[in-house]
């Protein structure tokens, strides 16, 4: 019974933050890498960022870089989403998900495990 759990999501202005975290259950969580990603209603879901299984190697999509911050705390079987300073262009409903392996580009289907997702709004 693997499960991933996304918290955190709600309503900000612009200029505001957030803090997602995903937590994990029933899989060996530092074995696995995991990613965030996105999705608006009628768009394809959209790769945010990724940390390696140790926490020490990160990725992010080029929209959030300097603004968004990954990271994980595998004590807690959690990983985190710092969101700061959110922009409108950044709403959407957002999902972690999990791969084993090592991290680098991988295809969205290679993720194994996925969350229900969290909504995001920013307001202008």
């Amino acid at each position: 019974q693997v499960q991933l759990v996304e918290s955190g999501g709600g309503l900000v202005q612009a200029g505001g933050s957030l803090k997602l975290s995903c937590a994990a259950s029933g899989l060996t969580f530092s074995d696995y890498v995991v990613a965030w990603f996105r999705q608006v209603p009628g768009s394809e879901r959209e790769f945010v960022s990724a940390v390696s299984s140790s926490g020490r190697g990160t990725y992010y999509t080029n929209s959030v870089k300097g603004r968004f911050t990954i990271s994980r705390d595998n004590a807690k079987n959690t990983v985190y989403l710092q969101m700061n300073p959110l922009k409108p262009e950044d709403t959407a409903v957002y999902y972690c998900a999990a791969r084993p392996g090592t991290l680098g580009y991988t295809p969205t289907r290679d993720y194994n495990y996925w969350g229900q997702g969290t909504q995001v709004t920013v307001s202008s």
